[in-house]
């Protein structure tokens, strides 16, 4: 045998011997394979028995209940059944006792009426009305004294409740005045607004008809008139020369005219801050402008607007006291005087031209009735319109609110200028120095030259047979004649 035969034979024997142990080892897990699988069903087979057992008695303990329970209804069964012969028996006793007691209260009832000598009915109507009487009288005593408890706190609670809405107001007195201060931004401006032997200030008073005061030791810089729309254009006017710096007659004119032009504007931005400062929201464009024309009217001395917005707020403070309804209040006062800015040109009342002009715009018929009531001129139908008439009322009637003596210093300068204006030819007339000085401005194709001073002493006697006053009042007529022309 050679060497590479011996070398198969050992490889066969070897890998025989390799597949003897592999078989060897297969057998001995197959063994502890089956030797587990079978302490598992034995295992399976005890707690099958076991929960069999578990079952059986809980089967049992279920059959035992059900005894039980019917064993109980059997009981209540028969305990119901007993005490329902219980009630039947109770109810025949009662019913029998209520037959017997109703005879006797039949008698009893024969024995008094035969011993009082009435019916039943007559003694029960006699009864009804003593206390009916009773009664009658004890309800008005009652009225009485709740009447004059009422009588006795009613003046304590509305001063309390008009002092606490007046405490939270802490608003400027609102009296205007004919004079507007305007503070001069430099000294330099000063002679800048006098002019070349003050022809600045005369022309400025000639366009605007508002007397201009410029003091050497004072900062400011003094308008006077009786008319507020004047003032207010002139103010506007004297602040536009300030921001440019330029001042001469023409600059003075086209400032005027841009100021003139701009007065929409600026009734907007007040009746806009107006409406913030009263709290009042979601107020119509057209309103606002309307609001915004009442701060040149005055009542009495006393800014409408400002008043306006004193109501408004007196409104609101006496409607959270009360438990009404605070916008409502608070609109309502804020515009119970916007009548007063188409009163003029709509004829009626200033209440009649409001209400009107807000039931156009839209407003609630609470706050149209509210306006319209403010004066008593139609019935209030609501808590808030009765509220407005107290706002109006305490803002109009608090210290310094009010001063009739500048109503009728305008009332003067209005007449004083009426009177000039009504003379043929007369385009303007000017009310100037508190009424001691008047100027007229004629059309020069009217009026010639030669007939000025007869037209001045017309003028004056005219107003010498119609107004009393003091001191003198100069009257100066004035004619211009200008000629324009463009080149170019």
């Amino acid at each position: 045998m050679t060497g590479a035969e011996l070398g198969v034979v050992l490889a066969l024997l070897l890998t025989c011997l390799v597949a003897l142990l592999l078989v060897q080892t297969a057998r001995r897990e197959a063994a502890a394979v089956r030797a587990r699988a079978a302490d598992d069903v034995a295992d399976l087979r005890a707690d099958s028995r076991r929960r069999d057992e578990e079952s059986r008695a809980r089967v049992d303990e279920v059959r035992a209940l059900e005894k039980d329970l019917v064993a109980r209804r059997a009981r209540l069964e028969a305990a119901e059944a007993r005490h329902q012969d219980q009630v039947l028996s109770a109810a025949g006793a009662a019913r029998l006792a209520s037959e017997e007691l109703a005879g006797r209260q039949a008698e009893v009832e024969r024995e008094l009426e035969s011993a009082a000598g009435l019916s039943r009915e007559d003694a029960l109507a006699r009864l009804t009305d003593v206390l009916r009487t009773q009664a009658t009288r004890q309800a008005e005593a009652t009225v009485r004294t709740a009447e004059a408890s009422a009588r006795r706190t009613a003046d304590q609670t509305a001063r309390r409740i008009v002092a606490a809405a007046v405490q939270r107001l802490s608003v400027p007195t609102s009296s205007a005045v004919a004079v507007t201060l305007v503070p001069l931004p430099s000294d330099d401006l000063r002679g800048r607004i006098i002019g070349r032997e003050g022809r600045n200030i005369r022309t400025f008073e000639a366009v605007t008809g508002v007397n201009l005061l410029v003091d050497d030791d004072s900062s400011t810089v003094q308008l006077s008139s009786f008319d507020p729309e004047r003032r207010e254009v002139a103010h506007a006017t004297l602040q536009m020369l300030f921001d440019d710096g330029r001042i001469h007659p023409q600059r003075i004119e086209s400032a005027y005219a841009l100021a003139l032009a701009g007065s929409d504007d600026r009734a907007v931005a007040a009746g806009h801050d107006a409406a913030e400062r009263a709290g009042v929201l979601r107020l119509p464009h057209d309103l606002v402008v309307v609001v915004g024309a009442l701060r040149l009217r005055t009542s009495y001395g006393q800014d409408v607007l400002e008043h306006s917005v004193e109501a408004a707020l007196v409104a609101a403070a006496l409607a959270a006291e009360l438990g009404a309804d605070v916008e409502v209040a608070r609109r309502a006062a804020f515009l119970h005087d916007i009548g007063k800015a188409r009163s003029l040109t709509a004829g009626g009342t200033h209440a009649a031209a409001g209400a009107d002009l807000l039931r156009d715009a839209g407003e609630s018929a609470e706050v149209v009735n509210a306006v319209a009531a403010h004066h008593g001129e139609v019935a209030a139908e609501t808590v808030e319109a009765v509220l407005v008439q107290a706002a109006d009322a305490i803002s109009a009637a608090r210290p310094g609110a009010r001063r009739d003596e500048l109503e009728r210093y305008v009332e003067r300068m209005e007449r004083l200028e009426g009177l000039a204006a009504a003379h043929h030819g007369v385009v303007r007339a000017l009310a100037l120095a508190s009424g001691h000085e008047l100027r007229v401005v004629v059309e020069p194709a009217a009026v010639p030259d030669a007939d000025l001073p007869g037209l001045a002493r017309e003028i004056a006697r005219d107003i010498e047979a119609a107004l009393s006053f003091p001191g003198e009042i100069s009257i100066t007529v004035v004619r211009e004649l200008r000629a324009h022309a463009t080149a170019g």
